[in-house]
């Protein structure tokens, strides 16, 4: 698939990156589910309230977000992800928070397969930060296989769809985190 020019300016600056070590993401990440990590970074100051409400206000997601109201019957609105956003909500169209720090979110899904977590942290200097990095990751828990006389076998087995969306999956995360960070940048 092309990428056009528009989507390649959303893609370039967001890069995959490891899971920091003190991401709300490494649980998941030790309990042996696939995970994933990208990373861009924005000049001054962002706080994670406004991170994750530009993350679920952007347009692209604001299409997933109908998707999931017509399909899943998971409706949202711009001042739903606000509350989000602003630790006043626990739950948002499909998804639950899970976990919750100052500059982080996990949230699960309604079926307990999938998990999105938001990080911001401060970059360059310590003492002067030149930016913010915004993080967005993912994690999908392996179908377990039923029964006792399967137990042991095949238990981080993800199937033969996960394999086959993964690539549009990494698309969509860069697209996901690259959407939120235009949002925060035409926010100022």
């Amino acid at each position: 698939m092309a990428i056009g020019p528009s989507t390649q300016g959303m893609t370039h600056a967001v890069q995959p990156t490891e899971i920091p070590p003190d991401a709300l993401l490494q649980a998941c990440r030790a309990a042996g589910t696939y995970t994933d990590c990208y990373v861009c970074e924005v000049p001054g100051q962002v706080s994670h309230a406004a991170f994750v409400e530009a993350f679920y206000t952007s347009p692209l997601f604001k299409l997933e977000r109908g998707l999931l109201h017509w399909l899943a019957r998971q409706p949202a609105t711009d001042a739903d992800a606000r509350l989000l956003a602003e630790g006043a909500a626990e739950r948002f169209s499909a998804w639950r928070v899970e976990a919750r720090s100052p500059d982080q979110l996990l949230l699960a899904d309604f079926t307990g397969r999938t998990r999105s977590w938001l990080m911001v942290a401060s970059a360059g200097d310590v003492d002067e930060p030149s930016g913010t990095r915004l993080y967005f990751g993912s994690a999908v828990v392996p179908k377990r296989p039923h029964g006792a006389e399967n137990a042991g076998k095949d238990a981080g087995r993800m199937g033969f769809v996960f394999h086959a969306l993964l690539g549009f999956h990494r698309l969509y995360s860069r697209l996901l985190l690259g959407a939120a960070r235009a949002r925060v940048l035409s926010s100022r």
